[in-house]
């Protein structure tokens, strides 16, 4: 049987109502809000299922929206490329480890991510750089991908590092997303984690997002959109670090 939206239930709708307004308000986060959020409630491989179509479809419109993307895959493939395959081979660790040790990874990622973001941090790579730089960041992306479920570092830091136009690098990011996301949804579906059920419950995730991203798309034209960027990388921060006590003790 079909699952309707509200079948995932008001907390799981309450995730990606925050998770989606994130992603309207700054332009990224609906997958590192969501699987920070939902690994207080349920084992990550469960939270990484349940994230895979709402961003999936986020993050398809974000790679499509512009005129770089074939450019940017020229450019980019290698990075692709080596996420993709380390993101399927990652997935085992997610299943493997300890659930706690995964909620320890998970968290140590999200307060990199947030305090990156708060430090304003600027990196630079020089053109002559990528070709060995691109695979190897693509390789440690994966490796985050497969054990957390997020795929921001460390392609994210290196992308903004490259010196794209902020119109191709949001792009950028929505191509690296998207390859990310249908790479860790092939090794979930390998481990045994991905069924028809997983799949209808992210289904039913994805309209609380769409209406979470719409609702803070509007406030982004309406309010300043760096003291929300501040907090919303202080809030991730926060979470993240909610984690990483909670695996511990």
């Amino acid at each position: 049987m079909m699952l309707t939206p509200f079948d995932v239930g008001w907390t799981v709708w309450a995730v990606f109502l925050v998770a989606g307004a994130a992603k309207g308000l700054v332009g990224l986060g609906l997958p590192t809000v969501a699987m920070g959020l939902l690994a207080l409630l349920m084992a990550p491989p469960e939270a990484a299922a349940m994230v895979l179509i709402p961003s999936l479809a986020t993050n398809v419109w974000q790679m499509l929206a512009g005129g770089h993307l074939w450019p940017l895959v020229r450019r980019f493939w290698p990075m692709l490329v080596a996420a993709s395959l380390a993101t399927v081979l990652g997935v085992g660790l997610m299943s493997r480890l300890d659930s706690a040790h995964v909620t320890l990874a998970l968290g140590a990622v999200l307060v990199v991510y947030g305090a990156l973001g708060l430090g304003s941090i600027e990196l630079k790579v020089s053109p002559n750089q990528e070709p060995w730089l691109s695979p190897a960041v693509g390789l440690g992306t994966g490796l985050v991908t497969g054990a957390t479920g997020i795929f921001v570092l460390p392609a994210v830091p290196y992308l903004q590092a490259t010196g794209l136009a902020r119109d191709a690098l949001v792009q950028a990011m929505g191509l690296s997303f998207t390859v990310s996301t249908v790479a860790l949804g092939i090794g979930l579906a390998g481990d045994g984690h991905l069924s028809v059920a997983s799949v209808q419950q992210s289904m039913a995730a994805l309209v609380p997002a769409a209406i979470g991203m719409m609702a803070g798309q509007r406030l982004r034209h309406r309010l300043e959109a760096k003291p929300f960027r501040r907090l919303f990388y202080i809030a991730v921060t926060l979470l993240g670090g909610q984690l990483v006590v909670r695996a511990l003790f």
